[in-house]
This record gives structure tokens, sequence and C-alpha cells, in this order.
């Protein structure tokens, strides 16, 4: 098999199975949080870096909001069965970065990453989601490629694969859809917040040796899960959050 064709059925598979990537990483960020000790006798960063990180994860998941909020039915899903685009998008923030959910994925989990606060975290969520996406994100440009030909190629070439470069920016063709964004992307929100809360536990039961978790943590982890279950319902039961060509 020929580079190209092994590098695409690699992305290929592991687009399918794109979801599990966080559950690898997370064991990681548990064990760099049992091993921290610091000069001052704590073990885990202070509310004002754990609210930096909750930042960065937020403008990731404004990221895939903004991108997920545009974009025409047949694009940009959660798809893991396999490549799926019924147009090409190339304007909004796909006008400035050829693959944006997937910097917004990076941001959300760079934030996470983050949240021990040693240095190498990050750096090795930063490799692993490199090697991990660069074949993904080959995998579905060849499928683009063989979709939609020249437009494509016109389309890559002023446009970053990932970096966003703000000044080829175009409008989004639609209007924003926030019931779009809350029927796709309410799985990310609520992972988002459960891993906070994980490493949150973690850090308090390493700190104190009994499991501890602070009230406003466990609240937004309640509120989220309701919330969340709330539009997976609506979502499987109702057509509440069903937009027409979304």
């Amino acid at each position: 098999m020929a580079l190209r064709e092994e590098f695409e059925a690699a992305g290929n598979w592991l687009f399918r199975r794109r979801s599990y990537l966080p559950v690898l990483l997370f064991p990681i960020l548990l064990t760099d949080i049992a091993r921290l000790r610091y000069p001052s006798g704590g073990q885990a960063p202070g509310p004002l870096w754990q609210g930096l990180c909750l930042l960065v994860s937020i403008l990731g998941l404004g990221v895939r909001a903004a991108t997920v909020g545009f974009a025409p039915g047949g694009t940009s899903g959660r798809n893991t069965g396999r490549q799926v685009a019924s147009s090409l998008n190339t304007t909004g923030m796909y006008s400035v970065a050829r693959h944006p959910l997937y910097l917004g994925n990076y941001l959300m989990w760079l934030g996470v990453a983050a949240v021990p606060g040693v240095p190498w975290s990050p750096l090795v969520v930063t490799l692993v989601f490199w090697l991990y996406y660069e074949r993904i994100m080959f995998a579905e440009e060849e499928f683009l490629r063989r979709t939609f030909g020249v437009a494509y190629v016109e389309w890559a070439q002023r446009t970053p694969a990932i970096v966003p470069r703000l000044s080829p920016w175009e409008p989004p063709a639609l209007t924003f859809s926030a019931r779009t964004v809350l029927r796709r992307e309410y799985p990310g929100w609520w992972a988002l917040v459960a891993s906070f809360t994980a490493l949150q536990f973690a850090g308090d039961l390493v700190r104190t040796g009994r499991p501890a978790l602070s009230p406003a943590w466990a609240a937004a982890f309640v509120a989220t899960t309701v919330v969340c279950y709330a539009l997976r319902l609506a979502k499987r039961r109702t057509r509440l959050l069903h937009v027409e060509g979304r």
C-alpha cells in the first residue's frame, strides 16, 4: 500500500474512534495530580489557575459552537461511521481554518491538561493531538478532494489547516442556530464539566487524603448533567431542537 493510501486508511480508522482520545489522555492527568508536591505543602493549583484553564477550555467550546451554529446539515457532525459532507463549508470559521472543530477540541483539552499545573501535561496532549488528528485531517481532506475537486483545492490553498488566519474571513452563509449547537454540542459540554470536576475531586483527594469535592463543582456537575440529559431526551424524542436544513 502506498504511503498516501496508508495515511488515509489510518486516518479513517482513527476517525471512527476519535471520541475515545480524551479517555486515553485522562489517566495521564490523574497521575500528574497524584505526583504533585509543592514547596508550600499544597498539592493543587489555586482557583485562579483553574479559572484560567477553564477559560481556555470554554474558548475551545466557543470555537466549536461558532462552527456548528452556522453549518448546514450534513456537515460538521459527530458522525463516526464514515466521512460525510453534503456541501463544502468555506465561510465563517471555515474561512480562517480548514478544521475549526479540531481546533476547538484541542483548546478544550488543552485547558483540561493544564489543570495539574505541570508543563509536561499540555506538551503531551499537544503531541498526541497532533499525531492523532494529523492522520484524521489527512483522511478527511482526501475525501473532500475527491468529492469537491477544484473547489476544495482552491479553498485549501488560501485557508490554513488548523492555526487560524483571520485575514481571509468571510461572513457565514447561514444565520446562527442556537438549537443546532444545543443539539450537537451537549456531549462535549458535559464531558468538559465532568473532566474538570473529576480533576478537582482528585486534587482534593490527594491534598486531604479523603474524598471531597467543593460545593461549587458538585453543583456545576449536577446541573450540567440534568440539563444535558434533558437535551438528550429532547433530541431523541422530540423535534424541539430540530432546525430545517441543519
